[in-house]
């Protein structure tokens, strides 16, 4: 990458991209514009894959683009029009896409409500956006909708993906997918590439909804400029194309999913598979075999804990096997890095794999992969180390819904394990004197839907988006992230502590799920902390230990030996001010339709202290005794 890393007043420090942005394919203006382009340069390439009932079926590029202009000429037949709001409520499946890209090639804007959303924030969602028409995947959903839809007044139509179930198909404000797709088929294709055509590119196509972590979601506004820049600017790092084969199992309400699956699926023309259960991932890892997978800190921390646990119930010879493989790929990696590769690194490579790499990640679904990502949040150092001995580094990029997930991002040549990344090609990014990333790029967002003031505060008149988080750039223009602004722990002592940090290296043990560290204002740390049910139930019975619920389980003395013993070891490699006093365990797992956590996995905090706060005080009342 082409990064100018510059000093500005010693006070703010720059990282500039001057790369320029490759043209998209065909011209394309609009994520439909590369739908259109991708139709008619291979028709025949598929474009999806779709698990149902066991069995896995196709749709090519050409059935794509003809199905996608039935639904938005559908949805026009249903009243929607340039600037209307089509809301999705869906798990990720192919009719995800078609309604996304089928409402913009009319003119219409997209939102996304996560299928964990309870029938409040639904309602919240629907009504804060002024969607006209929301498009449901079953009854589970359509039942969320029906309770609040005569508090919505902007709400029209109903639009069921699988009608199972469902009672009030002939209610005449519901209709089904498959009668909106023929609804729209009475028309030529040729009158959505028109409407496609009249796309502007400052225009809204989108409004992500955040995660809400700290209060109500706010709507970004993304316009089919950002979308293309992100899709752009992203081209070259991926490296991706054609052939390529992706699994798309997070939620496409968030950006970086949306981003893999639709904005880049769409540039670059690879295959996108969408599973029969989310609870199936490593299933569907090893059926598909892709050669790029993105997940969320999350998905890699349980990967790497069912190997851990795989290793410990495997015979002596396989555990012996992979400790000298884990062996000969950390001698490689090292030596790589120093000096680059050689005879003798190769042959440790080849011999790693053929004892013990290449059956562990072909079970878990890793054998073809050449592009690993992780984003969303911070991950432990351990985890990425662990996946680069494997031969999977795990490249990090850093993004947020505000400037479409386009900041930085690792080269392929260069990953810096515990870094993010460099600059994408046309961005800005700054260190401002309190440690708060800054941003500057044409992939920033409009700003949020009808809140003008949360927009003020977020993006400034210079252009410079102010992300909240905090971070560092290196002498090369890597940025590290430190941890959220707000999330930033400030002992009674005085001294700045990042939780992130802490909580990350107690989730890379197997037995451990959500660590939430507690400490702002207080003389030292405590801990709440989740135990992973699966491998600590697993442990529990193997010893005899019985136990009927998960807070059962994590009463067990036994447990809390097991757990405490996790602690001490991470203890000993802090900072004393740093270290864990005391903990507790969580009484139940988190969930998002509980509000403990975003539909991403990410720990509300505030809703945590709040729900927890007498344990909290009970740990600082224990010292104070």
């Amino acid at each position: 990458m082409s990064v100018n890393h510059v000093k500005v007043n010693e006070d703010r420090t720059y990282a500039v991209n001057e790369e320029e942005l490759p043209p998209p394919p065909g011209g394309a203006r609009t994520l439909p514009q590369l739908l259109l382009h991708q139709a008619s340069t291979q028709p025949d390439g598929v474009a999806m894959r779709q698990k149902e009932f066991g069995r896995w079926s196709s749709m090519t590029f050409a059935q794509l683009h003809r199905r996608t202009a039935a639904v938005g000429l559908g949805l026009r037949e249903l009243g929607v029009g340039p600037g209307d709001v089509v809301a999705i409520h869906s798990e990720n499946r192919p009719e995800w896409v078609l309604a996304d890209l089928g409402a913009q090639g009319i003119g219409a804007i997209c939102t996304g409500i996560y299928e964990t959303s309870p029938p409040a924030e639904v309602e919240y969602l629907l009504g804060h956006s002024q969607a006209k028409v929301v498009v449901v995947e079953d009854q589970r959903q359509f039942d969320k909708t029906w309770e609040v839809k005569d508090r919505l007044p902007d709400l029209a139509r109903i639009v069921v993906m699988d009608t199972r179930g469902i009672r009030d198909l002939d209610h005449e404000m519901v209709i089904t997918f498959e009668e909106l797709e023929q609804l729209g088929a009475r028309h030529a294709v040729e009158d959505f590439d028109a409407a496609v055509a009249q796309a502007q590119d400052d225009d809204c196509a989108i409004i992500v909804y955040t995660s809400g972590t700290t209060g109500a979601p706010k709507g970004a506004m993304i316009s089919h400029r950002n979308l293309l820049t992100t899709a752009a600017a992203t081209s070259r790092p991926f490296a991706s194309g054609p052939g390529d084969e992706l699994l798309s199992y997070l939620p496409l309400c968030h950006i970086a999913e949306r981003l893999f699956t639709v904005i880049s699926g769409m540039y670059s023309g690879y295959t996108v598979n969408f599973g029969e259960a989310q609870t199936e991932l490593i299933v569907h890892l090893r059926e598909i075999q892709p050669t790029i997978l993105l997940g969320v800190p999350r998905v890699w921390e349980r990967m790497l804990a069912g190997i851990q646990i795989r290793m410990k119930d495997a015979s002596r010879l396989k555990r012996l096997s992979f400790g000298l493989a884990q062996k000969l790929g950390a001698w490689k990696l090292h030596t790589e890095q120093r000096s680059g590769p050689g005879p003798l690194t190769r042959l440790a490579g080849g011999v790693a794999w053929l004892i013990a790499f290449r059956s562990l990640r072909y079970k878990f679904g890793l054998g073809r992969v050449r592009g690993a990502f992780s984003g969303a949040a911070p991950i432990a150092r351990e985890v990425l180390e662990f996946f680069a001995v494997m031969g999977v580094p795990i490249r990090e990029g850093y993004g947020m819904t505000e400037n479409t997930a386009a900041a930085t991002f690792s080269p392929a040549d260069d990953v810096r394990v515990g870094k993010v990344g460099q600059p994408l090609p046309g961005v800005e990014l700054a260190i401002a004197p309190d440690g708060e990333i800054l941003t500057r790029s044409p992939a920033n967002f409009l700003g949020y839907f009808k809140n003008p003031e949360a927009t003020a505060q977020t993006l400034a008149d210079d252009g410079w988006l102010h992300t909240g988080d905090v971070g560092v750039l290196d002498e090369d223009g890597f940025l590290s992230i430190t941890d959220r602004k707000k999330d930033i722990i400030i002992t009674a002592g005085g001294k700045n502590i990042s939780p992130s940090e802490i909580e990350n290296k107690l989730k890379v043990s197997p037995w451990i799920r959500e660590a939430v560290v507690i400490g702002d204002e207080r003389k030292y740390l405590v801990a709440l902390i989740g135990v992973e049910s699966e491998t600590v139930g697993d442990w529990a019975t193997r010893r005899s230990i019985p136990y009927t619920t998960y807070q059962d389980l994590s009463d067990r003395p036994e447990v809390r030996e097991l757990i405490q013993q996790v602690v001490d070891d991470v203890n000993a490699d802090l900072a004393q001010v740093e270290t864990i006093k005391y903990f507790e365990f969580l009484t139940k797992e988190l969930d998002p339709e509980d509000g403990d956590v975003t539909a991403t996995q990410k720990v509300k905090r505030r809703a945590i202290e709040q729900q927890y706060a007498d344990e909290i005080e009970s740990m600082y009342r224990a010292r104070a005794s």
